[in-house]
């Protein structure tokens, strides 16, 4: 049951005219009361359920899935048309790879900030990693994933390790 209001809530977010207006221009999260959030759901149940049976089948949940994916691909091509028309600044109807990369260009690099990466691997603090200072953390890394202690990461151990991630 449970399941079976949740895919409801999804279709809910998915359909209907608020998803096009959230898509194009997200707005603040509002509060909202528990009577009016069922009532959004239902009014969704009741708008898919097509043949007001009081449930929604396979072949309803197919075509207000169908209506909600055409309408995400509708709103994607009206943005990438959208930004076309603004990176082809001389308005031929093509783009350089001048103007295509225009945007990037334009955008600072960002500082480098190396403070980070010293704290974590500066163990003496003299401001220099050294080839052991770097070394360290992959060193024990391998320590802690040869579980065996053996000096090889069998291909278990690896995948141990991973799943550990």
């Amino acid at each position: 049951m449970n399941r079976q209001l949740l895919m409801i809530a999804i279709l809910a977010s998915a359909t209907g005219p608020a998803f096009a207006q959230a898509a194009a221009k997200p707005a603040a999260p509002q509060p909202i009361t528990k009577a009016a959030y069922i009532q959004r759901v239902d009014r969704s149940f009741s708008a898919n359920d097509t043949n007001k049976d009081g449930f929604i089948d396979k072949s309803e949940i197919e075509v207000a899935e169908t209506k909600a994916i055409g309408t995400r691909k509708a709103q994607m091509i009206n943005q990438r048309e959208a930004a076309f028309r603004q990176m082809d600044t001389n308005k031929d109807g093509s783009l350089s790879l001048k103007e295509y990369n225009a945007q990037l260009v334009a955008q600072p690099l960002p500082k480098p900030n190396a403070a980070p990466m010293l704290a974590r691997l500066d163990t003496n603090k003299d401001g220099k990693i050294s080839a052991a200072e770097s070394r360290a953390p992959a060193v024990a890394q391998f320590d802690r994933a040869d579980t065996n202690k053996d000096g090889t990461l069998s291909v278990e151990e690896q995948q141990k390790a991973r799943a550990k991630k």
